[in-house]
């Protein structure tokens, strides 16, 4: 499997090669040559770690079988994910299920993708007797998913931009209570948009990017959207009562990488509609209901009870277009050009997720709040906004007789106030994680401003 960029300018590269790269050479996001297609009917009453290595093994093929093995096997463990089944399928009744993504050890989504990751990324600097710089930003549970992933790994150093009082209470006591030699969190005095806007500058400096081996960990990172394909084609194989069947799938988007991997399942040969889910900062709605993509000016991002959807721009979206325009690079980078020119692209009154079957919906606060409730009256479960969006809008969709599977997004003890707002109580906290309050807590405020940043790595490389 060769992977290539959806700029156009980069050379194809090979799995191991993109995995420790993060963003292209050309600024653009890698995308591998072709889809290779699952056979679904063997892996009916498949194990997760079995239809991990089924959907891995084909995009790192680079990696020895029996080292995947081993990292797969050695992840995806009861007493890491706290069952068997690692991502159970809850139906709530005939028609609607949860998938519970969220029992990791940061009680987050990205737990799934992010363990994984971490292990491949240490195969491969081994191997080659390296040490990688990992930069990234987070709007929520990215920071803590990856720097519990990453601590211990003598080979991997994480530096990790947040956005100062724009997370939970929560989120921010498990990024900035751990106290580990390499890992570094850096408190932006900005937005989220800015903690990104930061990481692409630092990355465009290719010479800096080479002296001091940066890498990613976040959704620009392929191997990180290939893990999460993992656990809808998982969920699918529970849901449908045949294989062939159509499952509808309601992900909360806010960078898109979550849904991205869906509609990755889906060209695999998933049979699945996707409906991506937005809070009031809808610009990925805007986009599939008029073909128009439009930034947000950061105060045009709304501060909202579900943060990790609290975006300007979806940074993976780009990989999406590239398809749409049926991998037309030059396409790409007009579009782009546009948007870094007037702040739009505008693809036409369109459906632009048709050929996909992609369509979107967005929830206002009150409804978030107002969802949250009934399931908890209904179904005696606490869900966290995130998964409310979701809950919401994939209700909405089983008018259409097939199963709807809501996506799961962290456990709601990591939004306290919120649903104390919803519910009148805070949702309890999962046991080992009740002192953290009790903590130190270990960051360095910085401005956004990659000067600053790049002026720290240097400082904290040995």
């Amino acid at each position: 499997m060769r992977y290539i960029s959806t700029r156009g300018k980069a050379d194809p590269k090979a799995f191991k090669d993109i995995l420790l790269e993060g963003l292209a050479s050309d600024g653009g996001l890698y995308m591998p040559e072709t889809y290779p297609q699952m056979d679904l009917n063997s892996l009916k009453g498949a194990s997760y770690t079995d239809v991990a290595l089924s959907v891995l093994a084909p995009f790192a093929d680079d990696v020895p079988f029996w080292v995947l093995r081993n990292i797969v096997t050695e992840t995806y463990t009861a007493d890491n994910f706290c069952s068997r089944d690692i991502a159970p399928l809850k139906w709530l009744e005939p028609g609607l299920a949860l998938l519970q993504l969220a029992n990791g050890p940061t009680l987050a989504f990205k737990d799934l993708a992010l363990q994984p990751l971490a292990a491949l990324m240490e195969y491969a600097l081994e191997e080659k007797s390296e040490n990688l710089n990992i930069l990234g930003a987070t709007s929520g549970d990215t920071g803590s998913a990856a720097a519990y992933a990453v601590r211990g790994k003598e080979c991997l150093r994480l530096f990790m931009l947040s956005p100062y009082g724009r997370m939970s209470r929560f989120q921010q006591m498990q990024m900035y209570t751990l106290n580990e030699p390499n890992i570094h969190n850096l408190v932006v005095n900005g937005t989220f948009d800015d903690c990104q806007a930061v990481v692409k500058e630092v990355n465009a400096d290719a010479d800096f990017k080479k002296q001091y081996k940066l890498g990613a960990v976040n959704s620009i990172n392929w191997a990180r959207i290939a893990a999460q394909v993992v656990y809808y084609v998982y969920a699918y194989l529970k849901a449908a009562k045949r294989v062939g069947d159509k499952v509808v799938f309601a992900v909360p988007s806010g960078n898109f990488g979550n849904a991205l991997s869906a509609y990755i399942a889906k060209r695999m040969g998933l049979p699945i509609a996707i409906v991506v889910c937005t809070n009031e900062n809808d610009v990925l709605d805007e986009f599939f209901r008029t073909g128009i993509y439009r930034v947000r000016k950061g105060v045009e991002v709304k501060v909202t009870s579900s943060p990790s959807m609290d975006i300007a721009a979806a940074s993976n979206f780009e990989r999406l277009i590239f398809d749409l325009v049926e991998r037309d690079p030059r396409v790409v980078i007009a579009a782009w050009e546009e948007l870094s020119k007037n702040g739009e692209f505008d693809f036409g009154q369109l459906d632009a997720g048709a050929p996909y079957d992609i369509t979107s919906s967005s929830t206002t606060e009150e409804e978030v709040l107002d969802t949250i409730r009934k399931v908890h009256d209904k179904y005696k479960i606490i869900i966290d906004p995130h998964t409310a969006v979701a809950m919401k809008i994939g209700e909405d969709y089983r008018q259409f007789g097939y199963p709807v599977v809501v996506a799961e997004t962290a456990q709601p003890a990591k939004f306290a106030d919120t649903i104390r707002e919803a519910l009148g109580f805070e949702a309890p906290v999962p046991a080992g994680y009740e002192g953290l309050a009790d903590l130190p807590e270990h960051t360095t405020r910085i401005d956004p401003d990659a000067a600053a940043v790049k002026e720290f790595i240097a400082a904290h490389v040995n």
